[in-house]
């Protein structure tokens, strides 16, 4: 460091002014202090060559031409000193909204890329890429700015992990840290020269001067103020010091900041893109701000202001945390004769609990959400709806098609609330949009990650694992990692050890019907004779594909020749239902659970197939790690399983399950009868009825466990009802218009259940949902069975008989070709106390009347 007396002859040879005194002083300081170590280095006045503009030159660095390299007191007299101001602001003169869009996102390197951020980052990216096509060979773009003032957080490990996370994202830049660019370097560390040379300019002005007050003075100013009632700021002490006190405090050594003089009565306005007028009294509410500190290291929002004017910046979109900071900008750029950007400062994203979202929200991260198996699509999709909408009820958008909907003047001011839900409905839906292939390397990556296939699997049954599967929970998963997840979950064995070791409520009341036991006992002696059909090894895609070997999607529909295994299977079991002589619900739910050890699930068949690739002898799959338990010991165990259930469960009780729902069809029907009698003398609609019986319908009890809207059609849900059968069915519903799809999740419904499958705009949908309207159609609601009702029971009329072979519902081609329900449809009707009638007779279940909230209307 230069002592006193060569410094002062220094600065006056070089003839500089106080303030500019002050400047280099500053500079110089700044070396000594921090040891020339990392960018502050830049004020010694040791020997230095200045950086090239493609490396940049770090904080504090002067232009070259002020400092001399300081041997002699005759090399200092003879350096001199270039007033040139050349920086150049590339808006001005220019009004910023009719320029094509240059956007930035300027993250600062001390940490992940969280929500937050990438949101901002997507909003400016969107305006840029729209402007980039309305301005085609312009000057628009997305630029990249790294702001790392923050010396003692910043690091280079953030700022590549930021880097990452956004290329993950597919925010590509235009112009950026990582390559060269006409108004770089692109980061903060790497602009010294340029605020050293805008800090001059406003020394020079007398628009920034140097304050000495100390640490211990500024806080007895703040208190004193505090005390009286006024808000915290900077006196001025030094605003207008004499000449001499500053010169004598300089030579003594005494460190200072250069502050910058807020003109009096100076007020800042701008018009917010997002929140319209904002202003400030600037005098009143910051007075003299600090642009350098004593070290000299610039302030973060002395280079922000200086950065966006440069890289001629025209709209900055940020959170509205950054709003009272552009006071402090807009002052900046107004000295500078700087045309100032746009503004549009977005609202927070709040957790549920409407606090500001952060990690006890759990995952914040884009890493993490990577991680977790989120597409890159469905976070910009889920993203740009926090806080904008395009004006319609659209929630699924392509890149594309929000680079051309996308409008700063659609975002809202009221703070978002981040749903985590919301986030997997939508990247399940992108994912609907992928093909299996697609999807299946993103799921390898999951299963790598959980190490469910040994290290370096590759090859075909790597490939056949993979695919499978992906293509096992194409249709329910929300996340990649879904998918894997559920790969562990087929491929265990959840069946307890013993009867009364089952939790599951439902499962233990199937086991008790009677019908588990006997069903169990016919696999495990069909698989020990080897006749309980096994998934091929030497085709094990079979149930996952077409005839045609084209992927199936739908897990209702299983694949296979006519000689394969998901073939072979349903005519075993089919075999076996007329043996037992049982079928429906009362077939299917045991022997899922026998063999699964759930009760509910994908398709049976292609779980097993992906248990056998698991159980193979190469197989890739790391069956220690997973716990695969393969059929042999699945056998073993529901055999063991078996032995525990107790005598009175071991035998269905059919006799006095139709006994009882004859009981309750014969007091209904005597109820009916007694209440015509006590009646005044109507004529029996049915005695002039000529129409189709009303046995012809299989109308079953079911659940709703699942909604979604139609992708392609704003007026159809997407259900999964379950109707105690193998799997559950997949219907769709004109039902959004008048429901939510959260009030409709777990209710009991009535389902016409043997409507041919159809597809309604590509989902494939097998049967219709009952509900009662009013007569003009304006309100819709469910045809609701009692509580006590079974999932998948028939729902019955008195005076109908449903129990002989008259009483079977018409077949599926059969309703639809001769319009059975059509014809029955106008009898269909609910009575004055909302109970859906057929001529007169209430619907029926084994737990009583069903029911409806709309009196006197149509069931349909």
């Amino acid at each position: 460091a230069l002592s006193h007396s060569t410094w002062k002859s220094v600065c006056e040879t070089m003839r500089l002014s106080t303030a500019a005194m002050a400047l280099v002083a500053v500079a110089t300081r700044g070396g000594v202090l921090r040891k020339n170590r990392g960018f502050v280095a830049a004020f010694s006045t040791a020997p230095r060559t200045f950086a090239t503009k493609k490396a940049g030159v770090p904080f504090g660095a002067l232009n070259g031409r002020l400092f001399a390299t300081v041997e002699s007191d005759t090399e200092a007299s003879a350096a001199a000193v270039d007033d040139d101001f050349d920086v150049v602001f590339p808006l001005q003169g220019k009004r910023s909204e009719e320029c094509p869009p240059r956007m930035r996102f300027a993250p600062s390197p001390t940490g992940s890329l969280h929500v937050g951020g990438a949101r901002t980052a997507l909003y400016n990216w969107l305006v840029a890429k729209k402007g980039q096509l309305d301005f085609p060979g312009e000057d628009a773009g997305f630029v990249l700015r790294v702001e790392d003032t923050d010396l003692a957080r910043s690091t280079k490990e953030s700022e590549e992990s930021v880097l990452a996370d956004l290329r993950w994202l597919g925010l590509a830049w235009d112009e950026g840290p990582d390559m060269e660019g006409e108004r770089g370097p692109y980061r903060q560390s790497e602009r010294g020269e340029l605020y050293q040379k805008v800090a001059k300019k406003l020394i020079d002005e007398g628009i920034a001067y140097p304050c000495f007050c100390t640490k211990e003075e500024l806080e007895e100013m703040k208190a004193k103020q505090e005390a009286e009632g006024i808000p915290p700021r900077y006196d001025g002490t030094w605003r207008d010091a004499d000449p001499e006190l500053v010169k004598q405090k300089m030579e003594e050594g005494v460190p200072y900041t250069i502050r910058f003089k807020v003109p009096a009565g100076a007020r800042v306005v701008i018009d917010d893109a997002v929140r319209g007028t904002v202003s400030w009294d600037a005098e009143s509410t910051v007075g003299d701000f600090i642009l350098l500190r004593s070290n000299g290291v610039p302030v973060y929002n002395f280079c922000v202001a200086v950065d966006d004017a440069t890289m001629g910046i025209t709209t900055v979109i940020r959170a509205e945390e950054h709003l009272t900071n552009t006071l402090r900008q807009g002052l900046i750029l107004d000295a500078l004769n700087a045309p100032r950007p746009r503004y549009a400062h977005c609202s927070l994203i709040l957790g549920s609990d409407t606090k500001k979202l952060s990690k006890r929200h759990g995952a914040t991260s884009c890493n993490q959400f990577r991680l977790d198996g989120f597409l890159p699509d469905a976070m910009i999709n889920y993203l740009a709806l926090l806080g904008w909408n395009d004006g319609t009820d659209n929630e699924i958008f392509t890149r594309d098609e929000l680079v051309d909907a996308f409008g700063v003047d659609r975002v809202v001011k009221s703070p978002s609330i981040f749903d985590m839900d919301k986030l997997k409905w939508i990247n399940s839906q992108h994912l609907k949009m992928m093909s299996i292939e697609e999807v299946a390397e993103l799921v390898k990556e999951q299963m790598d990650s959980l190490g469910i296939l040994e290290e370096g699997a590759d090859g075909v049954g790597a490939r056949n694992v993979v695919f499978a599967t992906t293509a096992l929970a194409k249709q329910m998963m929300e996340t990649t990692q879904d998918a894997a997840t559920n790969a562990q979950a087929v491929l265990g064995y959840g069946l307890p050890e013993s009867f009364d070791k089952v939790v599951d409520a439902e499962a233990k009341s199937m086991i008790q019907v009677g019908h588990f036991f006997p069903i169990a006992q016919a696999l495990i002696k069909d698989f020990e004779s080897g006749s309980l059909p096994q998934p091929d090894p030497a085709d094990p895609l079979a149930p996952f594909l077409e005839d045609i070997n084209q992927p199936i999607e739908e897990d209702n529909k299983v694949g296979g020749t006519a000689y394969s295994y998901p073939k072979a299977y349903k005519v075993h079991m089919k075999n076996l239902s007329k043996e037992l002589g049982v079928k429906g619900k009362n077939l299917f739910h045991p022997l899922r659970l026998a063999l699964t050890g759930e009760m509910s699930g994908q398709d049976v068949t292609k779980q097993m197939a992906l248990l056998g690739m698991a159980s193979a002898e190469d197989t890739c799959i790391d069956t220690e790690k997973v716990g695969v338990v393969s059929t042999e010991q699945r056998m073993e165990r529901l055999k063991a399983f078996c032995e525990t259930i107790p005598e009175e469960f071991r035998a269905p009780k059919t006799k006095e399950d139709k006994t009882k729902a004859k009981a309750d069809a014969k007091a209904a029907e005597e109820a009916a009868q007694a209440n015509a009698a006590a009646a005044p003398a109507v004529v029996d609609p049915l005695d002039t009825y000529d129409g189709p019986p009303i046995t012809a319908l299989d109308i079953r009890v079911g659940r709703i466990t699942k909604v979604w809207e139609h992708p392609e059609a704003d007026k159809l849900f997407c259900e999964e009802v379950d109707l105690g059968e193998d799997e559950p069915r997949q219907i769709a519903s004109g039902l959004r218009p008048y429901m939510n799809a959260e009030d409709m999740e777990g209710r009991m419904v009535l389902v016409l259940a043997n409507l041919k499958a159809r597809k309604m705009l590509g989902f494939p949908s097998h049967g219709m949902v009952l509900c009662a309207s009013n007569e003009d159609h304006t309100e819709v609601k469910f045809v609701s069975p009692p509580v006590d009702a079974k999932v998948g029971e028939r729902v019955t009329v008195p005076g109908f008989d449903f129990e002989g072979e008259e009483g079977n519902p018409f077949a599926e081609n059969k309703i639809g070709k001769k319009k059975i329900f059509e014809k029955l449809a106008p009898h269909l009707v609910t009575n004055e106390f909302g109970s859906p009638e057929f001529l007169g007779r209430p619907f029926l279940t084994s737990a009583g009347v069903c029911t409806s909230p709309i009196e006197g209307g149509n069931v349909a």
